[in-house]
């Protein structure tokens, strides 16, 4: 028979799995991208030849891109700030979202939603947030 608490453990157990693989995703997004950043940026703004965003603004804003992965990745998988970095990844999607739409990228759109939807079903479940530094700090304050 299962124990009474089993729903709220296997909700704690898939919102940590999640939390992590999308982390683990995100920051090497941004880890690998780092090393040929600027191969990353000129590739970036020569995509967005179709789109009427300045090519400067493209080439600045992906600079900033893969640091920002980077961090919001190394954030979720440990689990760190998770409210506030499920967030600014929600955010850093809707940049990534509104670019790609603007270069008529339709398929790097329908990808990003994917990852979108994956941090607003995180956010909205983050009160199974159980398997993370913030979790070990909560509990080191309740001692």
């Amino acid at each position: 028979m299962p124990a009474p608490s089993q729903p709220v453990d296997n909700a704690r157990l898939a919102h940590a799995l999640a939390r992590v693989g999308l982390g683990m995703n995100i920051a090497l997004h941004g880890l690998f991208r780092l090393p040929q950043l600027t191969a990353f940026a000129v590739g970036m703004r020569d995509s967005f030849d179709k789109s009427p965003l300045p090519p400067s603004w493209v080439y600045a804003v992906s600079l900033a891109i893969p640091v920002a992965e980077a961090v919001v990745g190394l954030l979720l998988l440990v689990g760190v700030e998770v409210r506030r970095v499920l967030v600014a990844g929600t955010l850093l999607m809707m940049l990534l979202i509104g670019g790609a739409c603007s270069a008529q990228n339709w398929n790097a759109a329908s990808i990003q939603m994917t990852y979108l939807g994956f941090y607003v079903v995180l956010l909205a479940t983050v009160q199974y947030d159980h398997l993370s530094v913030d979790a070990w700090r909560r509990a080191r304050g309740a001692e």
